[in-house]
């Protein structure tokens, strides 16, 4: 098989994994701070078929697939009837933050085994190389000769990579992301007013104009740190 389309398909199981984490994360923390809603809905699963968006989870990463842009998309909203929660402010705030805390949370775990299997496995130190070195499109990455593990390990790096995209892409400030539903708790009326009527376009004028900002600033470091210690260690 064509090593390309290897690639695509490890980064897609990657990203529908972290889908399905995100969306079980705030489904599981309604629940438990009050709200079945996601619950009764059946949203407290890994079952990716309960969480997947077909424009946000399928249509968004193909078009970044082709036109090789960061892996980004969402899923389908976890629905939270926010009446059920003791307090609104405080339980609504850590419900959106428990989607990107897996994520953060699944990146480190992530790298927790990759550090194993580079200390423990036969080979592993190579195989965990090789595997940064092709998902992050090094020229000249020999294959041959790879210990077994070796897709586990190239697994475990794009998940690392696509979850720690997943966790600042989605703390963007703008409808339909995780960032926005933070915000709204500490806008006036008048500018929320507003601000719910900005709808997804201008989440994509933010994107087209400080997206590259936002990478550089935030995404770019951390990747480099969690690059760092599976170096280092």
């Amino acid at each position: 098989m064509n090593q390309d389309v290897v690639l695509i398909l490890f980064q897609v199981v990657a990203l529908i994994l972290a889908f399905s984490v995100h969306e079980c994360a705030h489904a599981w923390m309604a629940w438990r701070l009050g709200d079945p809603t996601a619950k009764m809905l059946g949203r407290v699963t890994l079952n990716p078929l309960k969480h997947l968006d077909p424009f946000g989870s399928v249509l968004m990463p193909l078009i970044a697939l082709v036109y090789h842009w960061p892996l980004i998309g969402w899923a389908k909203p976890t629905p939270v009837t926010a009446r059920n929660f003791k307090n609104y402010k405080r339980d609504d705030i850590m419900v959106t933050l428990a989607g990107p805390a897996s994520n953060l949370l699944l990146a480190t775990g992530a790298l927790i085994l990759l550090l194993i299997i580079k200390h423990v496995v036969p080979g592993g130190a190579v195989a965990v190389f090789t595997a940064m070195a092709l998902a992050m499109h090094y020229p000249g990455v020999s294959t041959e000769n790879l210990p077994a593990l070796f897709p586990i390990a190239l697994l475990l790096y794009f998940i690392i990579l696509i979850n720690l995209l997943l966790f600042v892409f989605n703390l963007v400030p703008f409808p339909p992301l995780d960032g926005s539903r933070i915000l709204r708790h500490f806008l006036p009326y008048n500018a929320l007013q507003v601000y719910d009527r900005m709808g997804m376009f201008a989440l994509w004028i933010f994107m087209l104009v400080a997206g590259g900002f936002i990478f550089r600033v935030f995404l770019y470091p951390l990747q480099s740190a969690f690059d760092r210690i599976l170096a280092a260690l």
